[in-house]
């Protein structure tokens, strides 16, 4: 009797909890800038087999598209940055541009040298995405200029392109050269209290994203994760996957993603904060309750 009761419990139990759970899911399509190498190389580590990590998690996770995109001058730094291209596309995932230099459109001598760096960064894409579409632009920085933004938009439309948006990413590139530093020192308690920290971060940027979706749409929209390839996003990316599935998460592409009303307007920054400063909307804040850690003096 007592475990019929149990039972009986629990499916009361999960009857109540699926509605929730089904109403509260997402989609969000997953991409990843600074291929092939991002930040300081932890020691122990290669390129290639950061981006094999990458790749391994996103399968096991069940990633449809994870778009990586290109800043193709990091392929004359080391040999073993190319493998990092061709392992990505071997995986099925797509390749789009990211400037061949990583170049600030605000800060580019001028608009013509920007236009020349996007330009020289295609080959590297192109010939590896022969027959795929792979004209997406994500801008260095997610910086769209100002006085240069229409001009850069209509040359980008000339050529093709669409912009590769942002709404939710947790900063990941700021903790890539702490980490490297901490890895060098064989510093395990920094290690994992960065750790904590930034997977406390993640958290809160998850409940940030929701509420500041329904406050700025009206609904939780579809959401273009921005992380890197770095040492860093490597070891954390299965937590930070777990965690968006947790809040629930479903995978999408990137043109899925884009294809919701709430990206017809393409721009810099974040999707939701721009969003919100456009029709002077207030965004909730932090909620992570944690002190800001110094990454740039931690494990020097």
């Amino acid at each position: 009797m007592k475990t019929v009761l149990t039972m009986l419990a629990l499916l009361v139990s999960f009857s109540f909890a699926t509605p929730a759970q089904a109403a509260d899911t997402f989609d969000i399509a997953i991409t990843v800038d600074d291929l092939p190498a991002h930040g300081k190389l932890p020691p122990g580590m290669t390129r290639s087999g950061i981006a094999a990590s990458h790749i391994k998690t996103f399968k096991a996770h069940g990633v449809p598209e994870a778009f990586g995109f290109v800043n193709a001058a990091g392929l004359a730094n080391d040999a073993d940055n190319a493998a990092v291209l061709d392992s990505w596309r071997q995986a099925g995932y797509p390749l789009g541009n990211h400037t061949y230099s990583h170049m600030n459109l605000d800060q580019a001598s001028t608009l013509e040298a920007w236009q020349a760096d996007v330009i020289a960064g295609e080959p590297a894409v192109a010939s590896r995405m022969e027959g795929v579409f792979w004209r997406y632009l994500r801008f260095p920085y997610l910086s769209v200029g100002s006085a240069r933004r229409d001009d850069a938009f209509a040359f980008l439309r000339d050529r093709g392109y669409k912009i590769a948006d942002v709404s939710i990413g947790f900063s990941d590139w700021d903790y890539t050269d702490a980490y490297a530093r901490c890895v060098g020192k064989n510093d395990v308690a920094s290690i994992e209290r960065i750790k904590a920290h930034y997977l406390q971060d993640v958290d809160s940027g998850i409940a940030n994203m929701k509420e500041n979706s329904r406050r700025v749409f009206g609904r939780v929209i579809p959401q273009v994760l921005l992380t890197h390839i770095g040492g860093w996003s490597a070891v954390t990316l299965p937590d930070v996957l777990t965690r968006l599935e947790a809040a629930g998460a479903r995978y999408v592409t990137l043109a899925r993603a884009q294809a919701d009303p709430a990206y017809a307007e393409p721009g810099g920054g974040s999707l939701i904060s721009r969003s919100a400063w456009k029709n002077n909307i207030k965004l909730v804040a932090d909620t992570s309750g944690e002190p800001a850690l110094d990454l740039k003096s931690i494990c020097k």
